[in-house]
């Protein structure tokens, strides 16, 4: 088991009196949260950067010539450099696209990449871990353009299955995959993957909506084409999603929608688009929410990825060890054991207790997870089960929201008996 005295001494990196909302009392107790995988807390330097521009230089981007305007086009512009240096792209300036959330930047390379490039019986491969983000788009091209699916599945060890790897990846036209599972926490071994797959000719596609907010992240090492993430997971708001991908790859591919901003030159016979990154950027784009993006990779970058993922690994070490040894038997994890490879997303079943009641009686205790099928019904049926709880952690978390979430747990079994 961690040394409890070591974990007790362990402060988070991020102390929780600079997140708002985890001050709060909710039925009369602090409020615990555990379900960061959905969605994060805020620290204040975020709130307080989207309010500065919303108080001192709200307009439009890319339209206005006064001042505020073009103070509003920096700082967008600045958001967008900051994001790009933050995962290591080599040309963020054009690489880095803004979306409304990572659902939609993975649709984007669907539509566009995809439908620009994948014709009758092409192959895409993807695996049984996939968020439905990253698998409902390539289902609705396969059913549309006569694509062959195959899938890399997930062995007894809650790892992907790459036994077969260079036959799966034999003939693929793209390879999507998550860089982390969003219900088991199984950091997946996607630079081996994406060298098989380049190796048979293939575009790799990185589900990073989990990996990119805990782990150190960067493109070149990961050898993706394309990662799509969301703000909401890092800090960051709600309604800004980014995809990053090779500007070879973004330049050659056609608009995603149509309208102001992604246009150079528009006639009764058609249209030129615009230039990168704006060409996927159609309509008025999340602004305040750049901003807001900004300021979250600014206070991760300060924590710096090391002690964050340092933190996270100590952390979800104590917590396996201690349900595992609080219930034994009647309380199953699902995902690798230990944390090699393995992160701070803890999914799990109790007893005969369904994962909603079990939710349910958490809350009454302040202890916020979710409860349901995680938008992974595929990973879900290879678990044998409709539904899990999970609790989820990050850099505001600590010991005892760990011992609160045990502390839930042990009463959902006193009143289900």
């Amino acid at each position: 088991m961690a040394d409890l005295t070591t974990m007790q001494r362990l402060e988070p990196p991020a102390p929780k009196a600079e997140f708002p909302l985890l001050g709060r009392i909710v039925r009369g107790r602090p409020i615990v949260y555990l379900d960061s995988a959905s969605s994060s807390q805020h620290p204040r330097a975020v709130l307080d950067a989207m309010e500065d521009y919303y108080e001192t230089s709200h307009a439009n981007v890319h339209r206005g010539v006064y001042a505020i305007a073009e103070e509003a086009d920096r700082r967008f512009e600045a958001a967008r450099m900051a994001v790009g240096r933050f995962i290591g792209a080599p040309d963020p300036e054009h690489e880095v696209i803004f979306t409304k959330n990572a659902t939609e930047a993975l649709n984007l390379v669907a539509w566009s990449w995809g439908r620009a490039n994948l014709r009758a019986g092409d192959v895409v491969l993807l695996t049984d871990m996939e968020h439905h983000a990253n698998l409902v788009p390539w289902l609705m091209l396969a059913e549309e353009r006569g694509l062959e699916l195959r899938w890399i599945g997930v062995d007894d060890a809650y790892r992907l299955d790459l036994a077969h790897l260079e036959r799966l990846v034999d003939g693929v036209k793209l390879v999507g995959v998550t860089a982390m599972s969003n219900v088991i926490g199984t950091i997946t071994p996607f630079a081996q993957i994406a060298r098989a797959a380049h190796a048979a000719g293939a575009v790799v596609v990185a589900d990073g909506a989990q990996s990119v907010p805990h782990l150190r992240t960067d493109v070149g090492s990961l050898g993706c084409d394309f990662i799509a993430f969301s703000a909401h997971k890092m800090l960051g708001p709600t309604g800004i999603g980014v995809l990053w991908g090779r500007r070879e790859l973004l330049e050659a591919m056609p608009p995603f929608m149509g309208g102001g901003g992604m246009i150079r030159d528009v006639r009764h016979d058609g249209f030129s688009p615009n230039e990168l990154p704006w060409k996927f950027e159609a309509g008025t784009p999340p602004i305040a929410e750049a901003i807001g993006i900004h300021a979250a990779v600014d206070y991760l970058s300060k924590i710096g990825a090391e002690a964050i993922e340092s933190h996270e690994t100590a952390l979800t070490a104590y917590a396996l060890d201690t349900l595992t040894e609080r219930f034994g038997d009647d309380l199953r994890i699902f995902g690798p054991p230990t944390t090699d490879s393995r992160a701070g997303v803890i999914s799990f079943a109790f007893r005969d207790i369904h994962p909603h009641d079990l939710a349910q009686v958490l809350d009454q205790a302040g202890v916020c997870v979710r409860a349901g099928h995680h938008c992974a019904k595929p990973l879900m049926r290879r678990l044998g089960v409709t539904a899990t709880a999970r609790a989820s952690l990050y850099v505001y978390n600590d010991v005892s929201d760990v011992d609160a979430l045990a502390d839930g747990i042990a009463a959902a079994g006193t009143l289900f008996g």
